[in-house]
């Protein structure tokens, strides 16, 4: 079944989004509020009925339906936002491609590396979009960042550390990694522009036998660059922040401020150029101000919302497309296979990490 025409501006847009649980709502709201861009919002699918009551009282000029094929199946709808849980994504995903459909598949876009490339390489070869919801490249914070690294003013990136750590949301079919690095992988990727060569991850599970709700993971990167992740579904406070350290400054990323998000601090430190012995090494260290430039104030999530719909009409590439979305699952199957293997250095060109499954079943937990 091919795609309809939805090229032109004036020619209506209609979405479909299947779930609507913790992320759902808030696509529906966003790709809802582009109505006066031609953008409708068909249908809303979730097998909940106390979901889809929500969804009714919430949004009641938008249909409600309990199976998913009946918005895949619907040849008046052209695109499919997947809000579904993690396990879901490449069969939903695969099938609303092959249903002519293009599709915005919530992160991790897929739980192993292997269905991730199937999806990429269906969707080119149908002509479809393949959007992936890294939604944090979106940020204008995130895009600030990326600017400020690319100028140079904060000189050569030397390290990198983020903390994504609430109390909850715990998850039943995939562990605390899966469920929050995407977001970070797909920052340092976008900051850095490279791929990590390895990474290694340790992890417990406290509350759930099997399924680890803390995990700190360790990235490599090639001229001696380093990142860390702390990642919990354990922790009395919600904090999402990272910080990078350059050779000229630091730079601090608060997410969760309401104003001052990026501090650029003029510190740093430095050993002496030539010593002849440990009494004459001296480490100087610089103390100046501190900068928090202004930064523009809009959602992320509309602004994702809004470069899918302009993907979709101008045929263009979007900026997390499903290569992005392959990228960060091959660095999370390694990170997996490393938490497998108590933190064992693990190389992201090692064999069979396209099988590596972050998919926890119920036998998984039973015999952990």
């Amino acid at each position: 079944m091919g795609a309809r025409n939805v090229t032109g501006d004036n020619q209506t847009l209609n979405i479909g989004v299947l779930g609507f649980g913790y992320w759902g709502p808030n696509q529906v709201r966003n790709f809802a509020a582009l109505r006066s861009r031609g953008v409708e919002v068909r249908a809303v699918a979730d097998l909940d009925p106390v979901r889809r009551i929500q969804a009714a009282d919430m949004f009641p000029e938008i249909a409600t339906v309990e199976r998913a094929e009946s918005v895949i199946d619907d040849p008046e709808i052209d695109a499919v936002v997947i809000a579904t849980p993690a396990h879901t994504h490449y069969e939903l995903g695969q099938a609303a491609l092959l249903a002519g459909k293009h599709i915005l598949v919530e992160k991790p876009v897929t739980t192993k590396l292997a269905d991730a490339q199937r999806l990429t390489s269906l969707a080119s070869e149908l002509g479809l979009t393949l959007m992936v919801g890294h939604t944090y490249e979106y940020a204008p914070a995130v895009d600030y960042l990326h600017d400020l690294l690319n100028s140079g003013d904060i000189g050569d990136t030397l390290y990198m550390r983020s903390q994504r750590v609430n109390l909850g949301q715990h998850q039943k079919h995939i562990n605390v990694l899966w469920d929050l690095a995407p977001h970070d992988i797909s920052v340092f990727t976008y900051q850095l522009g490279a791929m990590p060569t390895h990474v290694s991850a340790i992890g417990r599970a406290h509350v759930t036998p099997g399924i680890p709700d803390i995990v700190s993971l360790t990235l490599e990167y090639d001229n001696n660059v380093m990142a860390n992740v702390i990642l919990s579904w354990l922790d009395p406070r919600k904090v999402r922040d990272l910080t990078i350290i350059g050779t000229r400054k630091m730079v601090v990323y608060d997410d969760t401020a309401t104003a001052e998000k990026i501090s650029i601090y003029d510190k740093g430190a430095n050993g002496p150029d030539q010593y002849r012995s440990y009494g004459e090494f001296q480490v100087t260290y610089r103390y100046g101000d501190r900068v928090s430039p202004v930064i523009q104030n809009y959602e992320p999530l509309r602004e994702q919302s809004e470069h899918f719909v302009s993907c979709i009409r101008n045929g263009k590439t979007p900026k997390s497309d499903g290569a992005s979305g392959e990228r960060v699952v091959r660095v999370l199957a390694a990170a997996q296979r490393s938490l497998d293997n108590e933190g064992m250095r693990t190389a992201l060109d090692e064999p069979g990490l396209e099988e590596v499954d972050g998919t926890i079943s119920h036998a998984d937990r039973a015999t952990s």
